[in-house]
């Protein structure tokens, strides 16, 4: 039984980094979707959701079963019950991802982006990507390295966001229009919460590495 146990474990380690993968290239896509405007790129994120969302069911099925079946304690429940956060997470990882690309599609033909922030949005799609695969890499092969570089880089996220409102502020009265205003509202705040999600995972991460749970770097909202 403790082999079998471990059989499943291993698999649901590789369907989390498998899912992974698949939201690293959400973001890529959706990213150079939104930098060119590319409709049939957006409709692809959109599309390739639905797989995200499928894997993160039966990873939920295949943990719940292990739970049931296997009545694992101590230090293997806290790996099935991370397991079930972090899919969360980068379930949500994928959903940013696909809302991203769903600005494009909604938009389109015209730019969800007005020329002046074109810039810092790029920035931020480059800080998405590269933290995908920081978190593709950390559940690949797990050690600590990988956590605080996550955190960097979620902070330029933060950073990043702070600066797209700025940027609001300082833009002239009347070049941008309501809907312009919220989309890139929204849109800096899905780049944002894609980060956000990425530290949950690296904090599931650490603490299954350590033991140990910080409380004021619990998982953000």
């Amino acid at each position: 039984m403790r082999e079998v146990f471990k059989a499943e474990l291993e698999a649901i380690a590789d369907e989390l980094v498998e899912m992974a993968s698949k939201v690293s290239v959400a973001m890529r896509s959706a990213t150079e979707a939104l930098e060119n405007n590319d409709l049939e790129l957006a409709e692809k994120v959109i599309d390739n959701d639905t797989e995200i969302d499928t894997m993160t069911h039966e990873l939920d099925q295949r943990s719940a079963e292990l739970l049931a079946l296997q009545a694992p304690v101590a230090a293997d429940l806290r790996v099935v019950i991370s397991a079930l956060k972090m899919s969360v997470a980068i379930e949500r990882m994928g959903d940013l991802s696909r809302h991203i690309a769903s600005l494009v599609r909604i938009r389109h033909p015209q730019a969800a982006l007005p020329e002046g922030f074109r810039d810092v949005f790029m920035h931020m799609g480059e800080a998405a990507i590269r933290i995908g695969e920081e978190m593709e890499q950390l559940l690949d092969s797990p050690g600590l390295r990988g956590v605080p570089v996550i955190n960097a880089i979620d902070k330029e996220l933060d950073q990043m966001h702070l600066q797209v409102f700025a940027l609001i502020a300082d833009t002239g009265r009347g070049e941008l229009s309501p809907s312009q205003i919220a989309d890139i509202t929204l849109l800096s705040r899905y780049f944002e919460r894609f980060g956000d999600q990425a530290v949950n995972v690296s904090q599931q991460v650490e603490y299954l590495l350590t033991g140990s749970w910080v409380p004021e770097l619990s998982a953000k909202e």
